[in-house]
């Protein structure tokens, strides 16, 4: 169930505006896993607040500085999680602004007890494309608010893509960086993401009556609910794929994404093994699969009788 192709192809490095008080400026970092880069937003008419300032581009940097009006400052600077896409120019952004850096913790904020315990018993994989360095000046909380002269956001603690996630609610409009994007799933690799929590933070987000989300990559989605619903069915189809792929036996993360992920790139596939052992995860928690020894991303899974 792919989702339907869109335009989305705008200027790098130009201030687009997409409401009264709202821009948004595509950084240079396109690839296979940011599609056509990240989409840093510049919120406020006076005091702006940058959410999601991006990766470390000196660019990118000077586009978000270049936008500004002689009458306005950047206020704050808001990340929603710790990957290298999204978190490294706070720092100097901040540095060139003075204006303090707001995220729900460092990268490992939020990690699920299930995660911790995997990487207490060893778990050495995962850890993609996180910003180990970055540490906010404030750190928020779920159902926080962040106040500038003429906005306000709510904070929704999202975490399933990452533990330190977080969605920023800003009236009917919700900036849901990587938990939901504008053009593909959401990659969910433990320890740093867990399944259980990204469906979870999925039905939190449902339960309300958005009028659009503005993604971390990709177009608005101006069908909030139904985006959500085509992730939690996309997500119950890799479930399904799963445990019919069990009924033949027992098989690794790694057998199980080979046969499921027939039509993915090779350069991929790590990605997608990375999206199973997260299935798995999840399934055991539930009791409908069980590793064959202590639950390691090498494990083999049965399926629980």
């Amino acid at each position: 169930m792919p989702l339907p192709p869109d335009n989305f192809n705008p200027p790098v490095g130009q201030a687009i505006q997409l409401s009264r008080g709202l821009r948004r400026i595509l950084a240079p970092n396109p690839s296979p896993m940011t599609y056509r880069g990240t989409n840093t937003y510049l919120v406020g008419e006076r005091d702006i607040a940058v959410i999601d300032p991006g990766p470390l581009s000196e660019s990118h940097l000077d586009a978000i500085l270049s936008a500004l009006l002689p009458s306005q400052r950047i206020s704050h600077i808001i990340v929603t999680h710790t990957h290298l896409d999204h978190s490294p120019l706070a720092k100097p952004l901040s540095e060139r602004c003075g204006a303090p850096i707001y995220a729900f913790g460092g990268p490992e904020s939020g990690r699920s007890e299930i995660m911790q315990r995997l990487v207490q018993n060893g778990l050495r994989s995962g850890g993609e494309g996180i910003d180990l360095a970055f540490r906010p000046d404030i750190e928020v909380e779920d159902k926080d608010l962040i106040e500038g002269e003429d906005w306000a956001f709510e904070i929704i603690h999202t975490p399933g893509h990452l533990g330190n996630h977080i969605a920023l609610g800003w009236g009917e409009l919700c900036f849901t960086a990587d938990h939901v994007m504008g053009w593909a799933s959401s990659l969910v690799s433990p320890p740093d993401g867990d399944l259980t929590d990204f469906m979870q933070a999925c039905q939190d987000l449902r339960a309300r009556p958005w009028s659009v989300f503005h993604p971390g990559h990709g177009a608005p989605v101006t069908d909030p609910a139904a985006r959500i619903d085509w992730l939690i069915q996309h997500r119950l189809s890799r479930e399904t794929g799963i445990l019919r792929a069990l009924e033949d036996g027992h098989a690794t993360a790694h057998d199980l994404a080979k046969r499921i992920y027939t039509e993915t790139p090779a350069s991929l596939l790590g990605a997608a093994e990375r999206n199973v052992f997260a299935h798995l995860i999840d399934l055991t928690n539930r009791s409908l699969v069980v590793p064959t020894q202590e639950l390691s991303e090498t494990s083999e899974f049965n399926l629980l009788a």
